[in-house]
């Protein structure tokens, strides 16, 4: 992760951390780690990943727990705060700042444009290749100044349109349930609906949105909040980390998308 004279220091720090378990507890450890990655962040300003600042702050989180002695209840606790207040500043900017998403602009752009989508965009949209195409360069900018004497058209099923819209407010309300249940005071049932909204965000987002690193950064902090006695959760959560590295890995929609064009 990040550039060549990043890389080296957080791979050595890694691998030192599987032949000495010892060092994955030691403070001085993660506080490196959150060096790097504010090191990365700066290096790639202002176009780092979002989920790199999150990541920072979350080696940070590990770095003063295991300061403090009490690594388990401090993370449980970063963990939480950190999930909730991220997905509560996605939703105010999805919300309140980006009118552009809230009509579905965004969506019904980024499935026509964004190549990690095109299989959905396919599979649900039902466009074929060439007309993936042809709204790529309907929507591809042109240079500063420069109009076409006629805009090229751009294909939209209604189906596709209905997905982007499903897609937005369905992303929307997720967002909003996974940071009221990370911020509300503790009790039974909200811990339940805490794993149940997280796991259900991972298992479906980063099956159209596949940014694995994202998804696992968020599984790590909501597994820590798992209880010792709870191990069918803490599986599920495992099990959640290899899906995510399947939606990753695998173009499961382009599979689907030729099982329908061959059947």
């Amino acid at each position: 992760m990040g550039d060549w004279y990043v890389r080296p220091a957080v791979l050595g720090l890694a691998v030192l951390s599987l032949v000495s378990p010892g060092i994955l507890r030691k403070p001085h450890t993660w506080l490196a780690l959150a060096v790097l990655t504010a090191w990365r962040i700066a290096a790639d300003w202002p176009l780092a990943d979002n989920h790199i600042y999150l990541l920072g702050y979350w080696c940070l989180a590990a770095a003063i727990g295991l300061r403090k002695g009490e690594p388990p209840m401090s993370l449980k606790t970063s963990g939480r705060y950190l999930i909730g207040l991220a997905f509560a500043c996605a939703v105010a900017w999805k919300l309140i700042l980006s009118p552009d998403f809230i009509d579905g602009r965004f969506f019904r752009v980024t499935l026509l444009t964004d190549p990690r989508l095109v299989g959905a965009a396919q599979l649900v949209g039902g466009l074929t290749d060439a007309e993936i195409e042809a709204n790529r360069q309907a929507l591809e900018p042109l240079p500063e100044g420069a109009q076409r004497l006629e805009p090229l058209p751009i294909v939209e099923s209604a189906r596709l349109r209905g997905f982007a819209m499903a897609a937005t407010w369905g992303v929307l309300l997720l967002e909003a349930a996974v940071a009221a249940l990370m911020l509300l005071p503790n009790r039974p049932l909200i811990e339940a609906a805490r794993h149940v909204s997280l796991l259900t965000f991972c298992f479906t987002t980063y099956a159209f949105a596949p940014v694995a690193g994202f998804g696992w950064l968020l599984l790590v902090m909501g597994a820590v909040q798992v209880r010792s006695s709870q191990r069918w959760l803490r599986n599920t959560y495992i099990g959640a980390f290899v899906v995510v590295l399947f939606y990753s890995e695998i173009p499961w929609s382009g599979m689907v998308l030729d099982l329908f064009r061959t059947a």
